[in-house]
């Protein structure tokens, strides 16, 4: 089972610059303490994470984008197979054809971009298409989720936009895997407070 030193060595530690996916210099990172932020406190960070649709005009950190792509990576999925790819979209005409294709949500051209898409061929399981299709919508959601919540443990803020049009979506990224969201992130230009929820007690159904 991973732990925070797992994934902590796994970004910074045990690859060499040429091989991560985001090369840095050290002084990057100074200034921050990974083992805490490795450590924090889900539940604190489920409870005040807020959809946020301002952001300022910030590049995120490389750092931040690896333990962001790294929280996806460890999201469960069906066998284990991981039926979803994402699309990390760094195109300024890209990011505004996404726009078009989100229902003219114009938050959607945010400093990161990421498109969610199932790939149920990875699947290598003895099911249907059908069942296939729906372990890979399963997989991208939660990986979506994840990778949500990491970029908010790291004093980042995002909105989970699911109105697209599929077709204008695979068309913008060119790919024929369909997507089941996209996930803006990007520092926030004013922190939301979280709103209140249903009580569990109307959430919550015993049979």
């Amino acid at each position: 089972m991973s732990s925070p030193n797992d994934i902590l060595n796994r970004l910074f530690k045990e690859t060499t610059p040429q091989d991560r996916l985001y090369p840095k210099k050290d002084k990057e990172i100074q200034g921050f303490d990974l083992e805490e932020i490795l450590n924090t406190n889900i539940y604190n960070v489920m409870l005040n994470r807020r959809s946020q649709r301002k952001f300022e005009a910030r590049e995120i950190e490389d750092w931040k984008l690896e333990i962001i792509f790294a929280a996806a990576d460890t999201a469960p999925t069906a066998g284990g197979f991981q039926g979803f790819e994402i699309f990390h979209i760094k195109n300024s005409d890209i990011k505004l054809k996404l726009v078009s294709a989100a229902n003219n949500q114009p938050y959607v051209n945010a400093p990161l971009v990421l498109v969610f898409c199932m790939n149920p061929t990875r699947v290598k399981m003895n099911f249907g298409p059908n069942i296939l299709k729906k372990f890979s919508i399963q997989d991208a959601t939660l990986a979506a989720a994840y990778a949500q919540l990491a970029a908010h443990s790291l004093g980042l803020s995002s909105i989970w936009i699911g109105m697209i049009d599929e077709k204008k979506v695979m068309e913008a990224i060119n790919t024929d895997l369909i997507p089941s969201s996209i996930l803006c992130i990007g520092y926030p230009k004013k922190l939301l407070q979280p709103k209140p929820k249903r009580a569990l007690s109307e959430l919550i159904h015993v049979v």
